[in-house]
């Protein structure tokens, strides 16, 4: 018998090393074989344990090590159905959630660095697909699964890949951005936790479709336990071949080597990020040139975030015709929710585009888990719009949130009830815009200083109308005047507060506002 237990950063703060002991002490399930993996997401019942039964992975959660002998006696004895934290075919949960596990079809699954269990789970299969064709080949099958970037912005990936495909260079680069810092946001860590050679196949994928053999993966600090595991399993992937001089004996080369951030949430905005990792201090580059043209010491570099990079194996293995039928529009694919702030049932669900807030928060999330009513969801990170609960039956889609003035980002969505004073989260934005600004451009640093001075002006109820007024007009000068997205989104809360929760900032009737 195999008894699954997350080694997933988030279980282990709460508890998985200890289950994970417990068992290993247990006489009655001696002969059972204890295996790491990663979080299969539910993040409400971790420690979340499953055990092989009949081909099937049968789940119990949350399991403390308290709990660990009484499980214990009741799997020795085949009485497990009945025990009070049974929870039943994991599987057939993720199904009738709606859930369709592609890129994380192997996190909580499998242990992290198992490169058999990986090749055995599908691993593999989408490399093996990309380099029996052409890199124009495998550029033109990411356009057609209309795979858009995951980290924000939603540019479309095959016509980035293509751009670095058509430049001329003797040396390309992949980089991987894995600095994230969004608030609400963890799918990146899971995947790099629970499946990285997902992510090396992804980043391998583009290595030979734009003709750049070496990659580099910028880790966010804050990430130890990722470090550890993305180490261990590129020693790994090395000597199985997927790495390397000779790549699953293609006689291509491509190798990745992992750097480490400072904790700088500027960062994560592409051009920052190729600052530092050429040693300087993180601040916005002026665009053009792009990255894909100068990027990476000037070269041609593909920048892709980490689910971005990690659901191109799957559309190589299974098809760009079969990702492209997911979704709505001109979103396709899944997309990986993470949901998390005040929510019964806070995990990553990695769902079609296409679902909407109110199931996501209410039918699958439970509601809240203070039991008030929801009032409001920020998606898409700390710059995210707050999107009232009447906008909720909006589906997730990149125009379709745009069109009601706000962002999918990174997926992200954090819960709050009706306790929250939406004027004190308006202040906050700004004052986390002013903390991480890179300091470059002058709406971004004096702006998100000013912003602040006026939101305080209006909670000590001093020239309310006319400083309202002076908000709105100040974060207009943020969006048109920034450099970059940091100080031309941080204005997308601060906005969204003041256009429909109004009364949070003492206007009596609320202005009529475009959704």
């Amino acid at each position: 018998m195999k008894i699954y237990i997350p080694v997933d950063s988030a279980a282990v703060s709460i508890g998985a090393n200890e289950t994970a002991d417990a068992f290993v002490r247990q006489d009655a399930i001696a002969d059972a074989e204890v295996v790491r993996t990663g979080s299969r997401g539910f993040y409400w019942l971790e420690p979340m344990v499953e055990i092989e039964h009949e081909h099937r992975r049968i789940g119990f959660g949350p399991i403390e090590a308290a709990d660990v002998p009484e499980l214990a006696q009741a799997i020795a004895g085949g009485g497990f159905a009945s025990h009070p934290q049974y929870l039943g075919d994991i599987d057939h949960m993720l199904r009738e959630q709606g859930q369709r596990r592609m890129t994380f079809a192997r996190c909580g699954v499998i242990e992290p660095t198992d490169w058999q269990s990986f090749v055995a789970n599908g691993g593999s299969a989408g490399l093996r697909a990309a380099l029996d064709n052409s890199g124009q080949a495998i550029v033109d099958a990411v356009k057609e699964s209309g795979l858009r970037g995951r980290g924000g912005a939603g540019f479309p990936t095959g016509i980035k890949w293509q751009t670095v495909h058509d430049t001329a260079a003797e040396t390309k680069y992949v980089v991987c951005n894995a600095d994230e810092g969004d608030s609400g946001t963890y799918a990146d860590r899971m995947l790099m936790e629970g499946d990285p050679f997902t992510l090396f196949e992804g980043m391998a994928i583009a290595g030979v479709a734009v003709g750049a053999e070496h990659g580099l993966i910028y880790l966010r600090s804050e990430y130890p336990d990722a470090e550890r595991v993305l180490k261990r399993a590129l020693d790994v992937a090395r000597a199985e071949g997927m790495l390397g001089d000779d790549v699953l004996g293609s006689g291509k080369s491509f190798d990745i080597q992992v750097r480490m951030g400072a904790g700088a949430y500027i960062c994560g905005e592409e051009t920052s990020l190729l600052e530092s990792l050429e040693g300087k201090r993180g601040l916005v580059r002026f665009k053009p040139p792009l990255p894909a043209i100068q990027g990476f010491m000037g070269k041609p570099t593909v920048i892709n975030n980490v689910i971005t990079l990690a659901s191109v194996p799957a559309i190589m293995a299974q098809g760009a015709p079969m990702y492209a039928d997911l979704g709505i529009n001109r979103s396709r694919g899944t997309l990986t929710i993470q949901l998390c702030g005040n929510v019964a049932r806070p995990g990553l669900y990695e769902m079609p585009f296409g679902v909407t807030l109110d199931h996501l928060i209410n039918e699958l999330g439970g509601g809240s888990a203070s039991g008030r009513p929801v009032r409001t969801a920020q998606v898409g990170g700390p710059l995210g719009a707050y999107v009232p609960a009447s906008h909720f039956d909006t589906p997730l889609g990149y125009e379709e949130m745009a069109d009601k003035k706000a962002m999918i980002g990174h997926g992200g969505v954090v819960v709050f009830d009706d306790t929250v004073d939406m004027m004190q989260q308006a202040r906050f934005a700004m004052e986390f815009c002013d903390i991480e600004s890179c300091g470059k451009c002058t709406p971004c640093r004096v702006g998100s200083v000013r912003a602040q001075e006026v939101i305080d002006r209006i909670i000590a109820d001093d020239e309310r109308e006319a400083n309202i007024e002076l908000l709105r007009e100040l974060c207009d000068t943020m969006i048109n005047g920034s450099l970059c997205a940091h100080g031309g989104m941080a204005p997308f809360p601060v906005l969204s507060a003041l256009n429909h929760f109004s009364e949070d900032f003492g206007v009596r009737e609320q202005a009529a506002v475009t959704s």
